[in-house]
């Protein structure tokens, strides 16, 4: 039987995939297709890849601070995050510049979207490393990538846990894993954000990445609460686009195991949290073993 894994965006409640992987491998589970949307495009290209391990090493290492470093002083748009620090770090824990998908040794596919129309792309050929990076380009972090005549952004946008394409690729079952399905309302809910001003984050980078945040916010008149941030906004609105999106796709076709981690509570940018996030993927196979098995048994 071909097992399939079909792994959803949700940017840095992604290293929650990691878990839920080593998991399933510890129950014998051994996927031979993977299916990724943006985070899940990247952890995906590195377990099809067999460079796992490679990559939790590397998440596990970076800090707070640390994450700084994948960040430019300017604030503009085009400009935010550090593509060649990236890059950098894609090449040694994901796979090496180069390497094709053809030759992975599983069968491997991303998900992006076309700009021009908003079709819905799925890369199944070609540089490993550019189809994660069309994948993963969500508006307003990294720029559109060029790709055979066409700009592509994030594949969150139409198709946030790819379950179709596990099919498409030959899969007879198909394990899903929302990382969306307690998100709405985080970025703006008082008790869920941290203090604006955290000491252990400093610099001329940070201080920009926040001035970029907090841009035109001031306190309101008669009780309104303070404004969020710009960064706020527009995480809390893909919030509300994937799960929305995410729920319409999985009820047209349902996958037959739906892994839902409970990583609500992680920002979008808190990559720095990866051994919590990968407990989470743990703890949710662990919670969810007996409908595994029993679908495995049908």
């Amino acid at each position: 039987m071909n097992i399939g894994l079909a792994l959803g965006g949700g940017a840095a409640r992604g290293w929650a995939h990691i878990g839920i992987i080593e998991a399933l491998e510890g129950m014998g589970i051994m996927p031979s297709v993977i299916c990724g949307t943006s985070i899940g495009a990247l952890v995906g290209a590195s377990c099809a890849a067999g460079n796992l391990d490679r990559l939790k090493g590397s998440v596990l290492s970076l800090t707070r601070l640390g994450m700084m470093g994948y960040f430019n002083i300017s604030t503009s748009l085009s400009t935010l995050v550090r593509r060649d620090k990236l890059q950098e770090l894609f090449e040694n824990a994901v796979v090496p510049s180069g390497v094709q998908i053809e030759d992975l040794p599983l069968r491997y596919a991303a998900v992006a979207t076309e700009l021009a129309t908003g079709r819905e792309l799925w890369l199944k050929k070609g540089d490993v490393l550019q189809a994660v990076w069309a994948s993963i380009a969500l508006p307003g972090l990294f720029p559109p990538v060029w790709h055979k005549r066409r700009w592509l952004v994030d594949g969150g946008l139409v198709n946030p846990v790819p379950v179709s394409v596990c099919r498409a690729l030959g899969a007879d079952m198909v394990i899903a894993v929302n990382l969306n399905g307690d998100i709405v309302g985080r970025h703006i809910s008082p008790e869920q954000r941290e203090p604006e001003h955290d000491p252990g984050v400093i610099g001329r980078v940070a201080a920009a990445v926040r001035r970029y945040s907090r841009t035109g916010q001031e306190d309101g008149e008669n009780g309104m609460p303070e404004r969020p941030g710009t960064l706020d906004t527009v995480f809390g609105a893909v919030d509300i686009m994937q799960e929305r999106i995410t729920r319409s796709r999985m009820a047209g076709d349902p996958p037959d195991v739906l892994l839902v981690p409970r990583v609500g509570s992680f920002s979008l940018m808190e990559f720095y949290k990866a051994e919590e996030a990968i407990r989470a993927g743990e703890r949710c196979v662990e919670s969810m073993r007996p409908v595994i098995e029993a679908a495995l048994a049908r």
